[in-house]
């Protein structure tokens, strides 16, 4: 069931770096994203993939890992991403990318769930650094970076009324990473009078 999916789908920041992922999975992945949902249909995103081990080294130092885990720089050997998804929107096809990247993007996240991996959307991206090192063309916006491989850490969900509001990450002293959400009545917001 797709609510189950969804649930098992967290951002994942530590994995079996031996688990390989082959270019064929990662173009099943993309494929979901191509078949996503795109504004006006432009379909502007294009993708980098990588599964290769010299590829992924210059990817990896262009990343900024957890902002909340303040003494954490990232994973160590044996635990970075077997694989990187790069998604670019291509400024040819169109000068605005819309939410496509985000609908793309849980696509693929879903999608990795599904093949038993794990991913993490990372923002932090030294983008003039990552340019240089994959010869990336000026015309095309790096967006987003998706992180994959097979997770070697614990992600349980949490409400934040067991955080007193507190919506940050954290990891416990068994390195399980404990991700705070606000609860449903807290999101939905009440429009109807109580006296309809």
């Amino acid at each position: 069931m797709i609510a189950d999916l969804v649930k098992k789908t967290r951002s994942c920041r530590r994995f079996n770096e031996n688990r390989k992922i082959t270019m064929d999975e990662l173009k099943q992945l993309v494929d979901l994203g191509r078949l996503s949902a795109s504004a006006a249909n432009r379909q502007p995103l294009k993708y980098i993939l990588s599964c290769d081990r010299k590829i992924n080294n210059k990817i990896f130092p262009c990343i900024g890992w957890a902002a909340y885990l303040k003494d954490w720089k990232g994973p160590g050997t044996g635990e970075r991403p077997a694989a990187y998804i790069i998604m670019l929107g291509d400024t040819n096809i169109s000068s605005e990318f819309w939410c496509d990247h985000g609908i793309s993007g849980q696509s693929i996240l879903l999608g990795a769930t599904e093949m038993g991996l794990g991913g993490c959307f990372i923002g932090a991206i030294n983008k003039d650094k990552l340019r240089q090192e994959l010869n990336i063309a000026p015309e095309l916006t790096i967006m987003l970076i998706i992180a994959l491989g097979e997770p070697a850490e614990e992600v349980i969900i949490e409400s934040t009324s067991d955080t007193n509001g507190n919506i940050r990450y954290w990891r416990d002293e068994n390195g399980t990473h404990h991700v705070p959400k606000r609860p449903l009545d807290e999101v939905i917001l009440d429009i109807y009078p109580e006296d309809k």
